[in-house]
């Protein structure tokens, strides 16, 4: 039986990427990762994935963008699209046309803070706790159905820098995860929820305290 085909999309290091590679080589993910396409010609993401002999593409985000991701996407007849840290908003047709297919990881406990700078929010607020969600991506920024969040502390040493650091953790305990369930047939999006093992939810099914 073939594996699932993914791509993975980011804009900068790479982390996220080089952590679902890692858990590929131990067996908790089973899947390909076809290629890793960047809007950003100097991402480091792109010479990790060279570096695993990984198809790398970068793609002009100031010409059409859906057209330029969609050639590359329905030549490989992918079957997951991860984003991982990809800082161009897709088009909407781009996602409708692969509903259901789209996995972003976002760095909050969504629908807490939306969009960028949420460090900053999260400390101009006060809040005690901060964390990472993964979701499907629909046409709205950051507002598809949430899979599983995971969850941190925020104490009065933490500044924008250990937040980001603390929820990197978060992130990579959690979209491995969501990943592994969506490439075994146990995930599907179903409009404004999804389904785990044909059981609909509209919340995420977990929540981990990661500790630091």
């Amino acid at each position: 039986m073939s594996k699932p085909k993914s791509i993975i999309l980011l804009s900068g290091n790479g982390s996220n990427l080089k952590n679902i590679i890692n858990k590929k080589k131990h067996n908790f993910i089973n899947m390909d990762i076809d290629a890793v396409i960047s809007d950003n010609p100097n991402a480091y993401g792109l010479k990790i994935a060279k570096k695993e002999k990984i198809k790398t593409f970068v793609i002009d985000s100031k010409k059409k963008l859906s057209e330029s991701l969609k050639k590359i996407i329905d030549k490989m007849q992918i079957d997951i699209i991860i984003l991982a840290g990809f800082m161009k908003i897709l088009p909407e047709d781009f996602v409708k046309n692969y509903s259901g297919k789209i996995l972003n990881i976002h760095p909050s406990l969504l629908p807490r803070y939306k969009g960028i700078n949420t460090h900053k929010r999260v400390l101009e607020a006060k809040d005690s706790y901060h964390g990472a969600s993964v979701h499907f991506v629909t046409t709205k920024l950051d507002d598809g159905p949430v899979i599983i969040q995971g969850k941190i502390e925020v104490n009065k040493f933490d500044n924008e820098d250990t937040l980001k650091e603390k929820v990197h953790d978060v992130e990579y305990e959690i979209y491995p995860l969501a990943i592994k369930w969506f490439t075994e047939g146990i995930l599907k999006q179903s409009g404004r929820s999804y389904k785990f093992n044909d059981e609909e939810f509209t919340s995420p099914i977990e929540h981990i305290m990661v500790k630091r």
